[in-house]
């Protein structure tokens, strides 16, 4: 028993902490692939939507990063993903289901799609890049 509290004290030791530009460097890429994903579902029409989608994406995974930035949640449970791997795109899913609830979309299918595509998005680019 006492070894294994060792291993896993090691284990929440050896996991680092991320600075600030490397989160932010994660963020942007979401916000920035999120800003295109919006753009090629959603009309012409619709580009402050395709901006405040880009924007709440970054914001989520920035937020959800710096705040939790400690090495239990950083370390990989499963190889190759951490809690915080998991956790930043349910950020995402819930703070673009916010502004879709405040905003009223005129094309609700198309918003989910988005939404659907963002939280993909911020998994893949959260596993890559950090």
């Amino acid at each position: 028993m006492s070894q294994t509290v060792e291993t896993a004290t090691y284990l929440a030791g050896a996991a680092e902490r991320f600075g600030a530009p490397r989160i932010a460097l994660t963020a942007g890429l979401t916000g920035v692939l999120t800003l295109a994903a919006a753009a090629w579902r959603l009309p012409r029409s619709a580009w402050s939507d395709v901006v405040a989608l880009g924007a709440l994406s970054a914001a989520a995974v920035f937020l959800w990063r710096m705040s939790a930035n400690m090495p239990q949640l950083n370390s990989d449970g499963l190889p190759g993903f951490s809690a915080n791997d998991w956790l930043a795109p349910v950020m995402t899913y819930f703070f673009l289901s916010a502004y879709t609830d405040l905003r009223s979309p005129s094309d609700p299918r198309r918003y989910g799609q988005i939404r659907t595509i963002a939280v993909v998005i911020s998994l893949f680019v959260n596993v890559v890049t950090i």
